[in-house]
């Protein structure tokens, strides 16, 4: 019998049943061997009984491992082991995700606006198309599967249905699995699915986020499954801008080849219905995560998935943004202000390019059947009356991003940013003190600056000194800032985030500067992105910078940003020349 205390194969320590489901339970569990905190699935015992049932498993467990993405879950090993009464068991050890669902924060607020919609959809589609590069159909994408994690970035979990194009045979002729709400019409129907099936589900996400239910209701899952088939979903709340309209209506589409081509292609129109939305709003609304206030909007581990979303009645929602009052739930207390819209100065991003990204699975049989469960996974967070995540991490554009979560009693973050074009060659390079040289791991640069530099003094309890550093300084030599962005929070300067441009290398570097608590150990993050590769991220305890994180850019777009204070900033894809 599993219980808290089992170590399983001398290495993993079962500490507390978070998720239970159709497949089995999931633990959140100790690796004792490297002493990190783990999510441990663990197959029924009934299902052991059936040999194809184990064999999709250890398959699932084979194409997860073989996915590298940071929207999608890590898988660090699987196996089997006999417990102390001599029966066997099949685990499957996952990274630990310190989120909540998403469904859990759509019932807290009643509903999503739809610049936070669209930046949940963006997220997940990005995690979608890396699945399919590499020939796995999700098959069962939901709220329920999305977790938004404290930084709030958004990881997709529990490919137990998934299936790769090598495992077709592994699937019974008109066997039906998957959720009824977001089950896509050529699902329902027993026909062949592919990577548009996971964009027809993840439309019906945007729809529940929008609307606070599924696009279907129905007396059973079969009878909402037909629905997907024959009926059209109600319209969106009035307020709905047209271009995420567009966004949902495509992707809803019942015949798949009218559907977008990719999930990369849906990612790409997420993200553009999300900025236009922005442009014409005077305030960025704030997703339930980044709104400080009482509960948490699950009880410890979450619901069981395959529940009705809406099976209990939404708290009243959080405030939103003026232009979308009209799609507030009936009641509803008014908007409450927020804080000021981010400002950029200088000429407007470059457009984004279409991505054509070819994403091909192979064909499987599916149909309709109870959902199996998903690694719902406590945050540290929900400890604490009236924490929650901050806000989405690397969505925010130009036009204003989602104001991040602040502590209690403090204003909103605003980062606002002053550039210059990256057009043409930059001013010569002037002469620079050396790059930083490695130190304290603590100090984002060593703990006493480069010859020349004041050194910050005093105790923590007096204010904190100026930085000492420049970007250029940590960047190294021939790097020109070319664009940067202030960190606001309560009121105060927390930091600022540069980019810079090397003409000799091609190559971009961003660093994300301190200016409150200089010289003390704070929270400080950067990242860049390079259009078409993965994103690269510096985080962590730092008395000075975080960063630098370079990359070869020489002629395509860049997403850059980062964190301090309780402020952050994401940029679109841009500086595209």
């Amino acid at each position: 019998m599993l219980t808290s205390g089992v170590v399983l194969s001398d290495r993993y320590r079962l500490d507390e049943r978070i998720a239970t489901g159709g497949m089995g339970a999931v633990w959140r569990s100790t690796d004792t061997l490297l002493g990190r905190e783990v999510a441990v699935k663990v197959l029924l015992p009934s299902l052991l009984a059936d040999p194809e049932f184990t064999t999709r498993f250890h398959a699932e467990a084979r194409m997860l491992a073989a996915l590298r993405h940071p929207g999608i879950v890590q898988v660090h090993d699987f196996g089997s082991a006999t417990l102390a009464d001599d029966s066997r068991i099949s685990y499957l050890v996952m990274e630990y995700v310190d989120g909540k669902p998403l469904t859990g924060w759509v019932r807290h607020a009643g509903r999503l606006d739809p610049a936070s919609t669209m930046s949940v959809v963006g997220q997940a589609a990005r995690a979608l198309h890396a699945a399919h590069l590499a020939g796995i159909v999700h098959r069962d994408v939901k709220p329920g599967n999305l977790l938004v994690k404290r930084d709030g970035t958004v990881v997709l979990v529990d490919f137990g249905l998934a299936r790769a194009r090598t495992m077709a045979g592994l699937t019974a002729a008109h066997m039906v699995l998957g959720t009824a709400s977001y089950m896509s019409p050529e699902q329902a129907a027993g026909q062949p699915v592919s990577p548009v099936t996971d964009v027809y589900a993840l439309g019906a996400v945007a729809y529940f986020c929008l609307t606070g239910r599924p696009p279907f209701d129905g007396d059973s899952p079969v009878q909402v499954a037909m629905r997907h088939v024959e009926d059209e979903p109600p319209p969106l709340p009035p307020a709905t801008p047209p271009a995420v309209v567009e966004v949902v209506r495509r992707a809803l589409a019942k015949s798949p080849r009218d559907r977008f081509p990719t999930a990369a292609a849906l990612a790409e129109a997420a993200q553009d219905a999300r900025d236009a939305t922005l442009a014409g709003v005077p305030v960025p609304p704030r997703p339930p995560w980044a709104v400080s206030g009482p509960a948490t909007p699950e009880a410890a581990g979450g619901p069981a998935e395959g529940t009705d979303p809406t099976a209990r009645p939404p708290a009243p929602p959080v405030p939103v943004s003026p232009a979308f009052r009209g799609a507030q739930p009936v009641g509803a207390p008014p908007p409450a202000p927020d804080g000021g819209p981010p400002t950029r100065e200088g000429p407007a991003r470059r457009g984004r390019r279409t991505t054509a990204l070819a994403g091909a699975a192979g064909v499987v049989l599916v149909a309709v059947s109870a959902a199996v469960a998903v690694a719902v996974l406590r945050s540290p967070d929900e400890r604490r009356p009236g924490a929650a995540p901050t806000a989405l991490a690397g969505e925010s554009t130009a036009a204003g991003p989602v104001a991040p979560a602040t502590p209690s009693g403090a204003g909103a973050a605003t980062p606002s940013a002053s550039r210059t074009g990256r057009s043409g060659r930059p001013p010569a390079a002037t002469p620079s003190s050396p790059a930083p040289s490695a130190g304290d791991p603590t100090a984002g640069g060593p703990p006493t600056p480069s010859a020349g530099a004041s050194t910050p003094t005093g105790s923590p309890s007096v204010a904190p000194a100026a930085n000492p550093y420049a970007p250029g300084q940590v960047c190294g030599d021939g790097y020109q800032v070319i664009d940067s962005a202030t960190l606001t929070a309560g009121g105060a300067r927390q930091g600022r985030v540069y980019l810079l441009y090397s003409t000799a290398s091609g190559a971009n570097c961003v660093v994300t500067l301190k200016d409150a608590d200089v010289g003390q150990v704070t929270t400080v993050a950067t990242y860049l992105q390079v259009k078409g590769k993965g994103r690269q991220t510096e985080s962590g305890g730092y008395r000075y910078y975080a960063g630098p994180v370079r990359a070869a850019a020489a002629g395509v777009c860049v997403r850059w940003g980062g964190s301090a204070g309780g402020a952050t900033y994401d940029s679109a894809f841009e500086h595209c020349a």
